[in-house]
This record gives structure tokens, sequence and C-alpha cells, in this order.
């Protein structure tokens, strides 16, 4: 055993089990699977140039190095991330434990209790901060949600406003929300005008504007009469706003706003160079069938107990595929956890007094910079005091370590946040008087610098939930209560087709925590960042070789927004190649619901083609479509392995027939873990792909995010990749900006890097390969009791595979009731219904041992046996273990059972549940109640109990 080998920690099945896996199966080796897997001419001809794999400790010492060439400045420079205080009890018990990094999606809400009731306080903080009654779960970035607001109220014109396309934006917003609005406009058809919002003339063809509070600059103005003045025009009103200034401030529902946008960065959560962060979205209660993201809802369980589960969009994308009002699938939940905590944590008087002192400090500055004679810019501000520079020389501060912000007009801005010490404001007080060669006196004023109607006069906070757990004992025990009653990777396997819910080993993680990862503002000069410059560079050429593409940009931050930069990239070359009116995009009807929505939003028209019978792109449909639509056909957008679970053999031919009719072909890297070190989207001829780092690359889902979504390319497509308006990157043609920091949620790509770097290019191709192998041993087993929908001419299948539960309708058994029976055996369900209605896709991945495939394998054939004892009559249609499933703990121990089984039977209906068992806090939930009733804050105290 050799013990510095990560690839035995990380792959179950690699030391042992493996061999009688495949004997089981009556296949003579891995080997022999593989070829009966992939088709042959798709195979790579040599394994990946990868660097030599590193053990365990060699990565954290050469991630430490790393972390060290970034310099710990003391940033001053604001535009949207400041530096933080993250409480320590929520940094080890949330940020710091798998117990909440890596669970799922909460689409499962009995057992996603814990974190949904986190998310519930996220969304309150939201609510009551900015004042306004809605409010999803989390957004990707600032600027990104900035961009959705824009499209929300694009889509919410009323009847007077059909043709108004126009959408102000206030010259005095973020940069990078400026341009990832720009970009987004450009698919929408939007037209994008920006000016000062108090001087401008808005005609009747706006639809829409977007006020930045505080400014860019730092000053503060209050919006309330021109809202009311846009209101009587019918243009809706949005307003990009900074949480802790609106501790203070009056917020944007008072100032009448209909939407109000940001980033919780700022409570609590470290900048790492850009992220990850929850942005936030919150409106009136008419756009609640428009907002974007998740909407965490109250409702009930089946016996009218108090529950919580996602509300009205959930997985809007398969329903409404490119009628969906957005391609955002997941989020950033582990970051709102944490900033909701935060919250919690500090409670109404405690982030009074933070946002206090970052006031006092920002008056204190104020006040030196007029009294040695600076030009202030304005007067009114809650953190930032912008100033003329006159020719301030930035290296004066910088050879003490300190950042300031510096416009092109010749200004300087200083942003003060909650770490800012007095010894610290003091040094910066000094160098502006060596530089005038003056002395401040020590300001006692306690003048505030926020106008009196601006000043914050509504509520906040008033729940219980942000008045109990101001003690550390408090919010551990309320954490781990909150924990207790979700259901992660570190209590059983999670095979959520296409998912790939694999280990996320402590050793990639680690480095988070780490200062000279996370204290890195994103707009630093890249000198000062020369550890994450290495780190990334490393990491998009590691992935470009893996991929078999030419570049790499790891710029967005989800799988969706890695489709939708993937497609305007595509449609930024061929504008190049004097082929714009290209705008058709070809899709599978097997494909992920976010690709129609991501080509929606990127501009193009969807044109849905056939599979076949075998799960494979139907061919003679494709010449057809591709026939009729020719001169205008833009992409292909397929998956691969396709989402039926199997390496279409055909893969070729359908990549050379678009590319014959003047297409690119867009590779869905959602199965990507299928293909590493055994083929690749560049040797079968794609021309882009996109990954998802929290797949394939061992980023955990956090609950629901973060989630890093790189698009991979091919040489020509390589200068259109996306760019940043702050910091030099991207293509050297390309005028497209996808996320507001230049390299997307940097922080987390620490975890990748580590990921390929310890297995090295052995170790990844073996990932592939025994995660093909565990889901073809479990199809082996499985097949004898359920049908499995599509295999390829060999019988077998790649990573995953699909389970028909349809045909028990008869018996009145839903799909959905088997997701809720695994909750009682101690897991979570597969994939529910996609890509095929009533079925379950299932994915082990390869981190899982013998053991745990085949516990999970004898609980859907004893569910087999329950579902047998319907057709036999033992038990009636509508009251057996099936139906009435999961069963919590308080109904499994009440006085009374009126059930016609055993409580044994309910709880413990196999041996080996006992010391592993799962008990859910609730039954099943009422999704109508909680849609018919929608709550999406805090509901009072009576309500729970």
């Amino acid at each position: 055993m050799n013990t510095k080998d990560f690839s035995i920690r990380h792959i179950g099945t690699l030391s042992e089990g493996a061999d009688e896996m495949l004997s089981a199966m009556g296949e003579q080796s891995i080997d022999t699977l593989i070829d009966k897997t992939m088709p042959a001419e798709i195979r790579l001809k040599q394994p990946l140039q990868l660097p030599e794999a590193m053990s365990e400790h060699e990565i954290l010492e050469h991630l430490r190095e790393l972390s060290h060439q970034n310099k710990k400045m003391r940033s001053f420079i604001g535009y949207g991330y400041y530096r933080t205080i993250l409480p320590s009890p929520i940094q080890r018990n949330i940020l710091e434990n798998p117990g909440w990094y890596t669970a799922y999606t909460p689409y499962q809400a009995e057992i996603s209790q814990g974190r949904l009731e986190a998310l519930l306080n996220f969304q309150t903080v939201i609510s009551d901060l900015t004042g306004l009654p809605m409010a999803n779960a989390s957004l990707l970035d600032e600027a990104t949600a900035c961009a959705e607001a824009m499209h929300m109220m694009f889509n919410s014109v009323p009847k007077s406003k059909k043709d108004a396309v126009k959408f102000f934006i206030a010259d005095d917003i973020l940069p990078q929300s400026l341009a990832v609005c720009q970009t987004k406009a450009e698919g929408l058809g939007i037209k994008i005008v920006t000016g000062n919002p108090f001087e401008f003339d808005f005609t009747e063809d706006f639809y829409g504007a977007l006020f930045q509070y505080p400014s860019k600059s730092g000053k503060v103005v209050d919006y309330s009469g021109l809202i009311s003045r846009l209101k009587q025009k019918d243009i809706q009103t949005a307003v990009a706003a900074d949480l802790m200034a609106l501790v203070l401030l009056k917020s944007p529902g008072d100032m009448g706003a209909d939407v109000a946008v940001g980033s919780s960065q700022r409570f609590g959560v470290p900048m790492g160079y850009g992220g990850p962060h929850a942005a936030f979205m919150s409106c009136t209660e008419e756009y609640k069938r428009q907002i974007p993201g998740r909407i965490i809802g109250v409702s009930q369980d089946k016996y009218g107990n108090f529950a919580l589960r996602m509300a009205l969009q959930t997985r809007e994308q398969h329903i409404k595929r490119e009628r969906a009002t957005s391609n955002i699938c997941t989020a950033q939940v582990l970051l709102a956890v944490m900033a909701g905590m935060y919250a919690v944590y500090h409670g109404k008087e405690g982030l009074q007094n933070i946002a206090g002192e970052i006031h006092r400090k920002a008056v204190k500055l104020y006040d030196a910079l007029v009294e040695m004679g600076y030009t202030v810019v304005h007067h009114d501000f809650f953190d930032t005091v912008q100033i003329e520079s006159n020719g301030i020389d930035s290296s004066v501060f910088e050879e003490s370590d300190i950042l300031l912000n510096y416009f092109e007009d010749g200004k300087i801005s200083i942003s003060m946040d909650e770490v800012v010490s007095d010894k610290e404001l003091n040094k910066l007080i000094e160098i502006f008087g060596f530089i005038k060669k003056k002395e401040a006196t020590e300001s006692t004023s306690e003048q505030l610098r926020i106008p009196e109607d601006l000043r914050r006069t509504s509520d906040f906070l008033g729940h219980e939930v942000f008045k109990k757990y101001h003690t550390e004992t408090e919010l551990m025990r309320y954490i781990k209560r909150l924990e207790k009653k979700d259901l992660a990777l570190n209590h059983s396997m999670i095979s959520l087709g296409s998912c790939t819910m694999k280990l996320n080993a402590a050793t990639e993680m680690f480095p988070l925590s780490w200062v000279g990862f996370n204290s890195i503002h994103p707009f630093v000069p890249k000198k000062y960042a020369e550890g994450y410059q290495e780190l990334i560079k490393n990491l998009e050429d590691l992935l470009s070789e893996i991929t078999g593409f030419a570049a790499t940009s790891v710029q967005q931050n989800s799988g969706a927004q890695g489709e939708y930069a993937g497609l305007t990239v595509i449609r930024s070359y061929q504008k190049d190649q004097g082929e714009e009116h290209r705008n058709i995009v070809i899709i599978p009807e097997s494909a992920h619901g976010t690709n129609p929505a991501s080509a929606a939003m990127a501009g193009m028209k969807v044109v849905v083609v056939k599979n076949l019978p075998n799960g494979e792109t139907d061919v003679e449909d494709l010449k057809t479509k591709i026939e009729l639509h020719k001169e205008n056909l833009s992409a292909l957008m397929i998956t691969y392995p396709s989402t039926y679970g199997a390496f279409d053999s055909n893969i070729k031919e359908v990549i050379s027939l678009v590319h014959e009719a003047g297409g690119q072909v867009y590779m869905d890297g959602a199965n990507m873990n299928a293909q590493t070190g055994l083929t690749s989207p560049g040797s079968i001829g794609a021309d882009v792909c996109h990954l998802n780092l929290h797949k394939t690359f061992a980023i955990p889902h956090g609950g629901g995010g973060p989630g890093v979504g790189p698009i991979c390319v091919a040489s020509h497509l390589a200068p259109y990749l996306g760019s940043h308006p702050l910091v030099e990157t991207g293509g050297e043609k390309s005028n497209n900006f996808f996320a507001a920091a230049p390299y997307g949620s940097a922080l987390i790509l620490t975890i990748s890097y580590a990921y390929i770097r310890m297995l090295g290019s052995k170790g990844l191709e073996n990932a592939a390969k025994y995660a093909i192998l565990n889901a073809n041993y479990m199809k082996s087993r499985l097949e004898k009791y359920y049908d499995v929908l599509y295999t390829n001419h060999n019988q077998v299948v790649a990573h995953e595979f699909i389970l028909d539960f349809r045909p028990f309708k008869k018996l009145g058994i839903e799909v959905v009731d088997i997701a809720k029976r695994l909750m009682d055996y101690g897991f979570h369900a597969p994939t529910v219904s996609f890509p095929v209605a009533g079925t379950l896709m299932i994915e082990p991945t390869e981190s899982e041992n013998k053991e745990e495939l085949d516990r999970f394998v004898e609980t859907l054939i004893q569910i087999r046996k329950e579902i047998d004892e319907l057709a036999e009559g033992k038990y009636a249609l509508e009251n057996n273990v099936l139906k009435n499933a999961p069963h919590p703990i308080q109904l499994v121990t009440a006085d009374e059972w009126e059930f016609p089984y055993s409580r044994e039977k309910a709880a413990y209906p196999l041996e080996w549940v006992r010391e592993r068992k799962f008990f859910t806090p609730v039954a099943r939930v009422d999704d109508a109640y909680g849609d018919r009733n929608l709550i999406c804050t805090c509901p009072s105290i009576e309500s729970y109990a």
C-alpha cells in the first residue's frame, strides 16, 4: 500500500473490490469493459501529458508556496469587494464542515431542512435590508445579478411598453456590472444607454433603469423622487446596493424600487481573489414568477407540520427549456448560508455596530483629508471617500503595503471595511499628510456623512432567529442542529445522475482557509497576486490538455454560465467571419434543460433533434434539420457521453455533419467524468466545451453552489474568451464579459488544481474507468429487478444509467415514492425524472467502495420487494410503506401506530440500516401547499411549533 498515492484514497474500488465486481459481471478486466463501453475511434492514442502525481503532503507544500507568492496588501480598493472578518464558529462549523459543503441542491426537501432553514434566514436578511418582500436564495455574483435584473424586467414589460427595448444604466455603476450587462443585452436584443440619471431625459422607449447605491465613487443619493417619476412612465427600476451600507441607509424598497441586487460578500465571506460570493436579488410580489434562481418557501408536511422546500422555480429549465426565465440552475448556497449565519451571529445591533464603525472610520479619513487641503469629490458617503489625485504616485502607498482605487479620470477612492484598525487608518492618514507636508489633528467629530433623509428608519432582523444565537456556544449548537437535519456525502453515497457527487478530499479543501489565498482583492495589480496567476495559468493549461483544446477560461461561475459563455464565444467568432446571421442552435431532445435556456440567453433560436430508441442522436433527423437551417446554423450542443448514459457510436459522424454545414460544435461537459484520460472533446472534434469543476474536478456542491464552469476552446475561438474591464485577461479580440471578477471564483480553483495534480495522468484515467466500472456493476445487479432504459450495442453503459419505474404506475407507485422511500434507508435519491419522466438516473462515481455500492443495490432490491407486496395485495395501494415514506422519528416513536405494516418495516427495513440510520426531520412535504401559500422569509415562531 503506497500511502503517498492519492488515487487509492479517492477511488473507492481501486485497491479492493474491483476484481470481484468484474467477475460478477463476467468481465475479464476493466480494460475489456472500457473497450465495450467506448467506440475505439475516439480513444486517446497516448496518455495525457500531465506532471507527475503529487502526494497529499506535497500538494499542500506546493500550494503553500504559491500562497506565499500572493503579497498580503491592505486593500482599500472597494469596488464591490471588501476585507471581512469571518467569524471562527462559521468558518469551523460550516466552511470547513463536510456536513455542509458536500450536500446537494435541496431538491429532496425532507433531507434538506437544515440548509433550507439557513437559506430562509439568508432570504430574510436580504428582504429586510433591501425593504422588498421577495428574495431568492442567491445568484452567482453582483454583476450577473444586475444582468438578471435587466433580463427579468425585460420579461415583465407591461403591454403599454411591449416595444420598449432600451435599458438605462447609471454611469456611476461598477464597471464590471456594466460590462456583464452589455454582453447579456446583446444576446437578448436590449439596447443599453448610460448617463447621469438625474440629468437624463427618459423617453417612452425605456422599459427599465439600474442605479448603483452607493455609487462606484462612494457617493450616496436619494433616488426616491426619480423612481417616482419613472413609475409614472411605466419604467421599472432596480438598485444595485451595498448590503452592509443598507444597515445604515434608506432601503431601495423605501425608495420605491422594484428590484434590488448586490453581493453579500461583506457579510463575513473572504474576497478570495474574486469569489465565490453569494449575490442576491429581491423584488416586489409582481415578479414572483419571474425572479431567477431558487426561492426557499415555507410549506408543511403531510401531517401539517412546519416544513421548508424550494418553491415555484424548482428545475424550471427542465420544464420551460428555451422559455425559461433564466439559465441559472445552481447558485452560491454555501456562501449564502455563511452570510446568513453572519447576520444570525451578529444580529441587528451587531450589524449596526460593524456598519457604524466602518462609517466612523470613513468620516475620520474624510475630516483629515479636508483639513490637509485635499479636494474631496463628494461629501455624502457610507464607507468610501473620493479625492482629486493631483498627481499622487501610487508607489508612496504601495511601499507601505497599501492599495487604493485609482480612477482613469485622475480621482482616487479609499474604502473602509470592518477589518480596518485605527492603527491602519492613522498610517493611511499619515501618508496623505506626508504628501501634503501637513498633519491632521485627531478628529473627534461624531457627525455622520449620511444625509438625514437617507438614514435608515425601517426596522430589520426582528425575527427571533437573529436574536438568540449571539454566543459562540449557542451558534455552534444551532449550526449543528441544522446540519443533523440534512443528508450529505459524509453520511452516504449520493448517486445523482449527471451531477457527479464524488469525494471532495480534505486536502483539496484546506487552502480555502489560508489567508494567502482568501484575502486577495480581485483587482490588485498582478504583481501582488503572482501565486494566483501561476496557479490559474497552470490550471488552464491542465484543463486544455485534458479536454484536447488550445485554450481555457475559468471566468464562469457555474456550468450554465459556461454554456452561455461558450455559445457567446461562438457567436463572436461567427460575427467576425461575416456570419452574424447564423443564429440556429440544434439541441438533442435528451439535453439538460439549461442547454436551450443558455442558447436563448445568447440570442439563439433552438431547434430540437430527435434521439433514437437506443438514445443516440437520430442522424437522419439531424440531416433534415441541418438541410432546413444550413444557412443560419450556428452550432450543435451535445452532451457526451449522452445524458442517457452511453457513448454514442455515431458522435464523429454527427460532428462532421455540423462542420460540413458551417456550424460549430459545443460539447456539454456535464459528463466529462467518463472521459478524463480516455478520450476528450477536442480529439473527438468539438470546437468548445464547458466543464463543471464542481462535478468532474472535485469542487463540492455546497448544498447548491458554488460551482465553476470553465470553457475550453479550439484555437480559432481562443481570441474571444471572456475579458474584464479592469484586469487584462481573456482573448485579444474579446468584448465578452461573463463575471464580476476576472477569474470568477478564483479561491476554489485551488480545489480542482489539487485534485488534478494529486491524481496525475494515470489517476484521472482510472477515475473515469472506475466510474464506468461502478455504474456497470450496479446496472448488472439491478437489471434483474428493473428495466434499464439505455445501453450501447454491447449492453453496457457509461458512468451512469437509467432505471424505469413507469411500469409500477398501475400499482399507484410513482418514481417520487421511490425517492422518498430511499430516505428511510439513509440514501439520497438519484436524479428523478430526468432525462426521462418516471425514471431514476444513477451515477455512483469512482469514489464509492463496493460495500456502499452493494448497500444501495440491496436497498433498491428490497424496495422492489415492497412493490411486489402491493401487486400481491398485501397492502392497500394508497396506504403502504412506499406511499407513506419517509417515516420521521416522531412518527415511528409515536404512542399510536395506525399503519398496516410494522414500525420496524418503516424505519429499519434492512439490518445494516440500524447502525447507519438517518431519520428525516419531517414527513413528506406538501409541494402544492407551499406554492399556494408562498412565504419566503422567516415566519413567526409559532409556525415552527
